[in-house]
C-alpha cells in the first residue's frame, strides 16, 4: 500500500526529552546530511528512495487498525507520522512518501530486522529481550494483560480458568505471560494461538476458546470496535506490565536520535496528551469511543518529555 503520507502533528514544535526502556539514546542531535554522505543505513535508503515504510496492524485498535476505507489509522501511526517528519528534515527531503506494509504480531521483528520495514507502528511492548533486537521510541502508552469472556461467564480472576482453553495472540508478550501464570498457577490451561487479534477474538466469539488474554487496551479496542459490550467483558488482575513503543532498527544512533528528538517536539509543543484524547477519549473515526483516561504513568512520561522553559521553571 503506497500513498503520500498525511500531516496530522504540527512539524514546528521545540525540542523534546526521554525515552523508554532501553537503549541508550544519544543527547546529541544529528543534522540533515547532503546526497545521503554521513547518514545512517536505513536513513540512507530512504533518502535514496524517497520513502519511508511503515509496518502498520489491521485490529490493534485504536493503536493501528484499518477505517471504513481500509486505510491505516490510529495513534501510532499519527506517532510515526511526526517521525517521518522529522526524518525528512534529517535527510534534506520534506516530501518523502510512505509505504504501508501490512505485518502481524508474528512477524513485526523480522520486518525490522530483515529491512522490509523501517518503522512499526502497532501496539509492541518494549523490553529487554525484544530489546537485543531492535530499538523503541521513548514510552507513548502503557498496558498489561488480561483476559476477555463472555459476559455470562463466571470467570473473574485467572483461577477460574482452570483446565480451560486460552487463546492468545501469537507473537505477543501476552503468549508467554500466560504460559507463566499457568506453570505458577498449576491451572492446566490449554493455550492455543491464533495470527492476530482479531482471529483470537473471533475464536472466541465462535466458543473455541474460554477467555482471550491479551493487552487491556486491545480488548477494549476490539469490544468497541465490534459492538459486543452486551457479550463480552474485560476482567482478572493484571498478569504482565507491557509498556509500548514505536519500533524501529537497532544500532543505527543517528536514527535513534531522530525518533528521540520527536518525542521531545511533540512533547515541548503540548501535542501528546491532546493526540492521546484524540485516539483514547474522542469518537474514534470508524464510529467507536473508548474513554481511557490516560494513566498517571503515562501523563508522567509524557510531562518529562517537555523541554520548554514553560515545564522548567
Amino acid at each position: 500500500m503506497h500513498r503520500a503520507r498525511w500531516r496530522p502533528i504540527r512539524a514546528e514544535a521545540p525540542l523534546l526529552s526521554a525515552c523508554l526502556l532501553a537503549a541508550s539514546l544519544l543527547a546529541a542531535p544529528a543534522s540533515a546530511q547532503p546526497a545521503g554522505e554521513g547518514l545512517s543505513p536505513t536513513l540512507a535508503n530512504i533518502k535514496a528512495t524517497h520513502t519511508v515504510r511503515i509496518g502498520y496492524r489491521e485490529s490493534s485498535p485504536p493503536f493501528s487498525f484499518l477505517d471504513h476505507s481500509n486505510r491505516p489509522i490510529g495513534y501510532s501511526l499519527e506517532l510515526c507520522d511526526a517521525i517521518v517528519e522529522e526524518i525528512g528534515t534529517e535527510v534534506d527531503d520534506a516530501n518523502l512518501k510512505v509505504d504501508y506494509v501490512k505485518v502481524t504480531s508474528d512477524d513485526r521483528i523480522p520486518a525490522v530486522v530483515d529491512k522490509k520495514i523501517d518503522l512499526e507502528c502497532g501496539s509492541t511492548t518494549a523490553n529487554a529481550e525484544r530489546g537485543k533486537l531492535v530499538a523503541f521510541s521513548p514510552l507513548m502508552f502503557v498496558a498489561g494483560t488480561k483476559l476477555m469472556v463472555p459476559k455470562a461467564s463466571g470467570v473473574t480472576q485467572v483461577a477460574d480458568l482452570k483446565g480451560k482453553t486460552v487463546v492468545v495472540t501469537k507473537g505477543t508478550t501476552n503468549e508467554q505471560a500466560m504460559h507463566n501464570v499457568d506453570a505458577k498457577q498449576k491451572l492446566g490451561l490449554n493455550i492455543v494461538t491464533a495470527p492476530d487479534h482479531e482471529q483470537s477474538y473471533q475464536m472466541l466469539v465462535d466458543g473455541k476458546a474460554d477467555a482471550f488474554a491479551t493487552d487491556d487496551i486491545l480488548l477494549y479496542g476490539l469490544i468497541a470496535r465490534h459492538k459486543s459490550q452486551d457479550k463480552f467483558r474485560v476482567t482478572g488482575d493484571y498478569l504482565s506490565y507491557d509498556p509500548y513503543g514505536i519500533m524501529f532498527r537497532k544500532g543505527e544512533p543517528q536514527l535513534t536520535a531522530v525518533v528521540d528528538r520527536t518525542f521531545r517536539k511533540l512533547g515541548s509543543n503540548q501535542d501528546l496528551i491532546p493526540l492521546y484524547n484524540k485516539w483514547f477519549i474522542a469518537r474514534l473515526p470508524t464510529g467507536e469511543r473508548l474513554n481511557v483516561p490516560i494513566s498517571l504513568q503515562l501523563e508522567e512520561a509524557f510531562k518529562s518529555m517537555d523541554d520548554s522553559a514553560s515545564a522548567n521553571n
